[in-house]
């Protein structure tokens, strides 16, 4: 597989709504400086995309110039990178799940026992190199929808660990973004749930290069520790 694109996946702990999109919009904004950042967004729910669904329960969707509806954490790529996002950058399970079965009833797999892995996880990594050749993306930014630990998602983080071993550990770069609470009774920041964030996530086969902590105060350099 080529491996001229580099990888960073952002994944989520310890409860949803951290700011994930905004995290790793931030990080490619860092990095865009001569060089094309394409951002992906893996949602766990089998709706084929966010347009059908109540936005009291998901959120507002954002629409693309084309009139897609996609995830609104495309709003913030759009405006940090200054690009144009594209439906197929939003994969939901049920995009996953709609192509399996299409492929399935093609019989390209050769009459085969179609399953999870490696089925499943091999379509989600052929998705990330087919749209990194399409877009000639020397980064592109995977952000997993939810939180380490969820079902939804569990498919998702593997095809994420496979792809270390695909296209070489120096080609990707994983990033934890947990909460650090400051329960009203003590007023001192906690870290063990970031440490057992970071334990589940470890449990399938990702260590985090990098830990982000959402935090109300500056994280002191002992929780840092």
């Amino acid at each position: 597989m080529d491996s001229s694109c580099k990888f960073i996946i952002v994944t989520g702990g310890v409860l949803s709504g951290l700011g994930k999109g905004v995290a790793a919009a931030s990080m490619g904004h860092l990095l865009s400086k001569d060089r094309k950042i394409v951002p992906i967004k893996l949602d766990g729910y089998l709706n084929v995309d966010p347009g059908t669904m109540n936005p009291v329960e998901h959120g507002e969707v954002f629409v693309l110039d084309d009139g897609s509806e996609v995830d609104m954490d495309f709003g913030h790529y759009e405006r940090f990178l200054d690009i144009k996002c594209k439906a197929e950058w939003n994969l939901t399970m049920g995009k996953v799940f709609d192509e399996i079965r299409k492929k399935e009833r093609r019989g390209d797999y050769l009459g085969k026992t179609v399953q999870y892995i490696p089925h499943v996880t091999g379509f989600i990594k052929e998705k990330f190199h087919e749209i990194a050749e399409r877009e000639k993306a020397d980064i592109m930014l995977i952000e997993v929808g939810g939180t380490v630990g969820d079902i939804e998602t569990e498919l998702y983080i593997e095809a994420c660990r496979q792809l270390k071993k695909d296209v070489g550990k120096e080609n990707v770069l994983y990033v934890h973004l947990t909460y650090v609470p400051i329960p009203s009774g003590v007023h001192e920041q906690k870290s063990k749930p970031t440490q057992q964030s970071v334990n589940q996530l470890r449990s399938r086969g990702i260590n985090p290069d990098i830990i982000v902590g959402r935090c109300s105060q500056r994280l002191t350099p002992h929780v840092k520790e």
